[in-house]
């Protein structure tokens, strides 16, 4: 250790550290602009300089090593004098107006301006003349705001080890950008953001900036799109080092259906992905799939939580996704838990409404089983009429009862034999039931449940199957995925199409449709719809299958005050999930209608917390299961790394699958997820990254 005394402040510091970083750690500012705390010092700027007892001159603090002894002086009018005049050079090259920048209030620069003080203009402004390039994906390079401090070029190069930026010259002007002015795409950049992250000017800045989104959820958009939050880089970067164990148990502290949500999760991580903006976005949900498969449990397995026992009841009524894991986490919190279910087995719509082909019946019994070795007992074939009456028996009543009613729309001939409803239909096939079923079927609506309900009507036996939904072929809520694969498999998808009406007189003989020139939702979430006059359209068919919603099997006689759809009514569907009675709650499709697992899940979880609330305890349901993990900022090179392409899944052809309810996709094999792992960003990384320190952050430090 060394003694070193600053602006008369003696300090104690390890020796050979750089004076300034021992300075900024001691809350004494030194300006600085070039000097970065996670990057190398190069001394460039002239900003950091100080005058030490001595020695002549003016040095660089940044490279100034400490040693027993120093006495070092910061703000000298010579030392101000000098750092106004390096700044005055510095702002010769740099445009005047800085209101008109993205980084206006956000910038170092403009922060050391008004630090050192206003330039004198004594030195003749010049125009550098870059064009402001926009050819890259995911950042801006503008090149006339470049003061060439180098932090980029040696973030790049030194911190992430890619070696993409260097210096570059066109004419007088030095610029920073690929060897021989490449796209980035050419030159194996990794987008790692790392150059942005550094930049204090914005000469190099991302194109989504938004000041108002958190940083956090701008820098890594897949974690925020996770309705969970999983930490999706975290385990992928598990996963590409080949520890699946540690990448499961990841998934599992937020997620307690790992490998049912690798089968069918919608994948909103996957449309905000920054991968996507390259090239093609990760195929996230089968990373999750490949990794939850070679799970042995052995970071999670009898090691996580579970809180004495509290003596507290609680019933949960459904056993789909919200309920079992609401029920998994009261347990751990150590409550009494008891779920009630009124079909035959539990998993709620994980069992009934998703066909075997997609999710197999094991995925979802094993996961089940996780839930009740926890200590969680469920009561099937108990179907529920009076919710608010159970708050006599329990502590806490918990409502995921979801949504297994099919809605009928308002048109002639909705009352016909042969006409059937999404999830009655559904539950019918999973449990080997008679369907009704005929030859020639017409499945309306669009999302993920019509094109189960056609595919599952193909592998039932039925000749000729077709999909019509209002909405354009672009706006359909279904996976594209499953619309091709649809196809593939003979079924005809007829989008922007009204249903005018079912024909037939004692059976359904077929459905006329007419063209849609525009569909909208006004104000009040109604339908507007534009029809294309002349373009009436029939379909003939044995069969109608409405899949335009659902809707929750409760009626008044529950003791609940019921919303729309007849969802239970909530105090607030995220804060506050109270129903009209006090120790009741919701959660799940059963207050906020069909949307998605991992939403349920996660909905399951809020509940989990807000009744433990409730019943005195924390509320903290968080898990700690993966091991920590330490991750290596130096990402290297990797050639080609832009066009490496996303990788497929192995998917038996059409003719294979579509007369029977095996799994068809079997997802990646071991060289397709270590191709895959491969192409992720890391963008998570960057959060790794030192803010910068700046003069008014001292200041409101000395304040508190």
């Amino acid at each position: 250790m060394a003694s070193i005394t600053i602006d008369g402040k003696q300090l104690t510091v390890p020796d050979g550290k750089n004076v300034l970083e021992c300075a900024l750690d001691a809350g004494i500012y030194i300006p600085h602009l070039c000097h970065h705390k996670d990057l190398e010092p190069i001394g460039s700027c002239r900003m950091c300089i100080v005058e030490v007892e001595g020695r002549e001159g003016v040095t660089p603090s940044c490279m100034l090593k400490a040693r027993d002894g120093l006495v070092i002086h910061t703000d000298t009018e010579a030392v101000k004098k000098l750092r106004l005049l390096a700044l005055e050079l510095l702002l010769t090259g740099h445009p005047e107006d800085c209101s008109t920048c993205p980084k206006y209030g956000h910038c170092e620069l403009q922060m050391l301006i008004q630090y050192i003080g206003p330039k004198t203009g004594r030195m003749k402004m010049r125009s550098k003349g870059f064009q402001e390039d926009e050819r890259n994906p995911l950042l801006i390079h503008d090149m006339n705001r470049c003061i060439l401090c180098g932090r980029c070029v040696r973030a790049c190069n030194e911190l992430r080890g890619v070696k993409v930026l260097q210096y570059e010259k066109r004419d007088m002007e030095v610029y920073v950008g690929a060897l021989g002015n490449r796209l980035l795409t050419d030159a194996d950049c990794r987008f790692c953001g790392a150059c942005a992250e550094v930049c204090p000017t914005g000469a190099i800045r991302d194109r989504n900036d938004d000041p108002d989104v958190p940083k956090e959820d701008r820098i890594v958009p897949c974690k925020h799109a996770c309705p969970a939050h999983t930490n999706i880089p975290g385990y992928i970067r598990f996963i590409r080092e080949g520890n699946y164990d540690a990448a499961a148990a990841l998934i599992r502290e937020k997620l307690v259906f790992p490998a049912t949500l690798g089968y069918i999760c919608t994948h909103a991580c996957e449309l905000d992905c920054k991968r996507g903006q390259v090239n093609e976005a990760m195929s996230i949900r089968n990373l999750k799939r490949y990794a939850a498969e070679q799970d042995t449990g052995k970071y999670w397995k009898n090691k996580g939580k579970q809180l004495p026992d509290t003596g507290r009841k609680v019933c949960v009524v459904g056993a789909g996704p919200a309920g079992l894991t609401a029920a998994y986490y009261l347990r751990k919190q150590g409550h009494d838990v008891t779920v009630k279910e009124a079909l035959p087995q539990p998993g709620g719509m994980l069992r009934y409404g998703i066909p075997g082909y997609r999710l197999p019946r094991e995925v979802v019994d094993r996961e089940i089983s996780v839930i009740t070795e926890q200590g969680v007992r469920i009561e099937t074939s108990q179907k529920v009429e009076d919710l608010a009456g159970l708050r006599s028996e329990f502590d806490a009543v918990l409502v995921t009862v979801g949504n297994h009613q099919g809605v009928r729309l308002p048109m002639q001939g909705k009352d016909l034999p042969g006409v059937l409803l999404n999830i009655s239909f559904l539950q019918a096939a999973a449990m080997g039931e008679e369907t009704g079923l005929g030859r020639s079927v017409v499945v309306l609506g669009g999302g993920n449940v019509a094109f189960d309900c056609a595919r599952t009507a193909k592998r039932l036996g039925a000749e000729e199957i077709h999909v019509a939904c209002l909405e354009a072929r672009d706006k359909m809520t279904s996976d594209d995925e499953e619309i091709e694969q649809a196809k593939e498999e003979g079924i005809y998808v007829h989008p922007a199409r009204t249903f005018e009406r079912i024909t037939g007189e004692e059976h359904v003989t077929g459905v006329d449709f007419m063209n849609v020139k525009s569909f909208s939702f006004d104000e009040n979430h109604r339908p507007v719809i534009v029809k294309e006059e002349g373009s009436e359209s029939h379909i003939d068919c044995d069969t109608v299958i409405f899949a335009t919603g659902q809707r929750a099997d409760l009626t008044e006689a529950c003791g609940l005050t019921l919303g729309r759809a007849n969802s239970v009514a909530v105090k607030d569907i995220d804060r506050d999930k109270t129903s009209s009675v006090p120790g009741v709650f919701a959660a799940g499709d059963v207050i906020y209608g069909t949307k998605s697992v991992v939403m349920a899940v996660e909905s399951g979880r809020e509940a989990a917390s807000q009744i433990d609330l409730y019943l005195g305890g924390d509320g903290d349901i968080s898990e700690h299961l993966a091991p920590e993990q330490k991750a290596d900022p130096c990402i290297g090179q990797i050639h080609g790394f832009a066009s490496l392409s996303r990788a497929k899944t192995e998917i038996d052809p059409a003719a294979e699958r579509q007369d029977n309810m095996d799994l068809f996709d079997h997802g990646f094999c071991k060289e397709a997820v270590c191709g895959e792992s491969e192409r992720c960003l890391q963008c998570d990384l960057r959060l790794q990254i030192s803010a910068p320190r700046t003069w008014n952050t001292f200041e409101k430090e000395a304040q508190q």
